[in-house]
């Protein structure tokens, strides 16, 4: 609960919050992303080889490190989205909202009845049960923050009536599939790309709502693009991609030095 509120206040605060991705499925990862001191990190079960045992190990391991996590699911289901909040991250990741009602539905599987549709069987989010049922019936709502990700043009679109549904914490963009909504998938410097990532942007700040956007990359221009739009959370840094890079960097690096050493021999 603290962990998610912090996030929240800084980002309605206009302060930064900076955040680093994980896809490789090793939780000393995660830990290792909260020791170097980054704001929250993404848990990605979309797009990779997550299963629910590992996600937890790495919920725990943001914990340990001293960040925030955050776990995308892999689809607007409550079936997906009930074992994830049992695990008790400081925020969930609902993709692909792109209308009201879709974002409606995906706070719905977030929230107890009479408000919501949520089974009820805490694990860790309860403490294992030595929170008492009454504490933790009173605080889950502010425990973890229900992000919305716009992946659409459609969801640019309706961005207004996406924001006015009660319950939505946060605006992430999704960059590649935004684009691909578009028929650009990928360019996602393409100037009519651009004028949604625009668009979404003067919405949110118009409404006060705080947002985001994820940017597994290495393009320093990309970063510079959305900070100068105001975002308030964004996450730039991946395993990926950084081994990807550091790896190749060395690797230059070495047959260059080798390549050096025989023109001078």
């Amino acid at each position: 609960m603290v962990k998610a509120q912090k996030i929240l206040q800084k980002a309605r605060n206009k302060e930064l919050v900076v955040g680093a991705h994980v896809f490789f499925a090793h939780y000393e990862i995660t830990e290792a992303f909260g020791f170097m001191g980054y704001d929250f990190v993404w848990i990605d079960g979309e797009h990779s080889a997550f299963d629910r045992e590992k996600i937890l190990a790495n919920i725990i391991a943001a914990n340990s490190g001293g960040t925030a996590s955050f776990v995308r699911v892999a689809w607007n289901d409550p079936v997906l989205i009930k074992p994830i909040l049992e695990m008790g991250p400081d925020g969930i990741i609902l993709p692909m909202i792109s209308t009201a009602e879709e974002a409606r539905r995906a706070v719905a599987a977030c929230t107890y009845p009479p408000d919501g549709i949520r089974g009820f069987g805490p694990r860790r989010a309860n403490r294992y049960g030595t929170m008492a049922t009454d504490e933790y019936l009173q605080n889950v709502n502010q425990s973890f923050l229900r992000i919305m990700q716009i992946e659409s043009y459609q969801g640019v679109e309706n961005l207004e009536e996406i924001m006015a549904v009660p319950g939505v914490d946060l605006i992430m963009v999704g960059p590649n599939d935004l684009s691909g909504s578009l028929g650009l998938l990928g360019q996602t410097r393409h100037p009519e790309v651009m004028k949604y990532f625009d668009l979404l942007a003067e919405k949110c700040i118009k409404a006060n709502m705080p947002f985001g956007t994820s940017l597994c990359t290495s393009d320093e221009e990309s970063i510079r693009d959305w900070i100068n739009r105001g975002v308030d959370l964004i996450g730039c840094a991946d395993d990926l991609g950084l081994v990807r890079t550091g790896g190749q960097q060395r690797l230059a690096f070495v047959h260059e030095l080798r390549k050096s050493k025989n023109t001078q021999a």
